[in-house]
């Protein structure tokens, strides 16, 4: 039977979390911001459907990036040094989030970007603990991506494009930010065949863990990303 958190519930250990569906470890609660920060430090998250009540997961393995590897090809490589955009940081926030849930994704019907969690995703950018990376082509959004940061950790949650490459130069413009920032890790939760070509891997959930631990105690206070990010540092480096 699956443990049902009532408000003042603590997470169950993640030792408990189900082997199948992979990781699956409890329900209910709310989606508070301490609620979610107290989640996001233990290696839990949230992952649910309309109509279903809130399911917390901690999968093992969990698919982890490392910013300084994220695999860029050739095509991107010249997208990024020579092509009209630009990248903005926490200038969107809603609007990345709402692209996020409107994008078709294959093999789901319907999104689990519910209006539930995009209130609450919203109120943790508030706080200056999630952030947008957006891409900009004359003044329109066409593609980026959303996710929390806590210390020296970044987790990821979805990432949309309505032009090609547009999600991939979002996210090597974030991976080139944690890099310079000294972030130790990209929490990508589930593993996936397009993660593992852009470089993520499969990561033990204990090792995971242990990493993530130490992570979240170092780094900066939250608060609101520059906007400019470091868009013209990244192409004159790439």
């Amino acid at each position: 039977m699956i443990p049902w958190l009532l408000p003042d519930s603590p997470f169950p250990p993640v030792s408990r979390a189900l082997a199948e569906p992979n990781g699956l470890l409890c329900a209910g609660g709310d989606l508070s911001p301490p609620r979610l920060l107290a989640a996001y430090r233990r290696g839990i998250f949230p992952w649910f459907s309309e109509g279903e009540p809130i399911l917390w997961w901690s999968p093992d393995p969990r698919m982890v990036l490392f910013p300084e590897a994220l695999k860029i090809s050739r095509s991107l490589a010249k997208t990024l040094r020579n092509a009209d955009y630009q990248v903005k940081l926490d200038t969107a926030f809603d609007a990345v989030i709402a692209a996020c849930a409107a994008t078709p994704r294959p093999g789901q019907h319907g999104t689990w970007i519910t209006a539930e969690m995009r209130i609450a995703y919203r109120r943790l950018h508030a706080l200056g603990y999630a952030h947008s990376v957006e891409t900009w082509r004359d003044g329109r959004l066409i593609g980026g991506l959303y996710g929390v940061a806590i210390g020296r950790a970044f987790f990821g949650e979805s990432m949309f494009s309505l032009e090609r490459d547009a999600s991939k130069i979002a996210l090597a413009h974030l991976c080139r930010y944690l890099c310079v920032h000294n972030f130790g890790m990209i929490d990508c939760q589930m593993e996936t065949a397009h993660l593992h070509s852009l470089g993520a891997q499969p990561m033990p959930r204990d090792a995971f863990l242990a990493r993530l631990a130490s992570l979240v105690e170092q780094g900066d206070a939250p608060g609101r990303w520059p906007a400019d990010g470091i868009d013209g540092h990244f192409r004159k480096r790439t």
